[in-house]
């Protein structure tokens, strides 16, 4: 019965990561719009609407996926006795 029960908190863990980064995108896709609007408004630029989420959206995608890539485009190279140490896939 262990096992089914760490099955089932595992599955229970990935629900609240999941339900975490949605709450934690749309935050920052509207925190995203508010900045491109306030931004071209700023600039003297009035775009529509659907240019602004458009926008917003592609940022906060590129925000989102390279998020995770952050420690591999570091610019830091090992030294040549050490093992190259890849965090991103742990």
């Amino acid at each position: 019965m262990p096992s089914i029960r760490n099955l089932l908190s595992s599955l229970l863990l990935i629900v609240i990561g999941i339900v975490a980064m949605v709450v934690l995108a749309t935050v920052v896709f509207f925190v995203t719009i508010f900045v491109v609007s306030t931004g071209s408004s700023l600039a003297g630029y009035d775009p529509s609407a659907d240019f602004v989420v458009l926008s917003s959206a592609l940022i906060v995608v590129a925000v989102i996926l390279t998020g995770g890539f952050t420690p591999r485009l570091s610019g830091s190279e090992p030294a040549e006795d050490e093992p190259f140490d890849d965090r991103t896939y742990r």
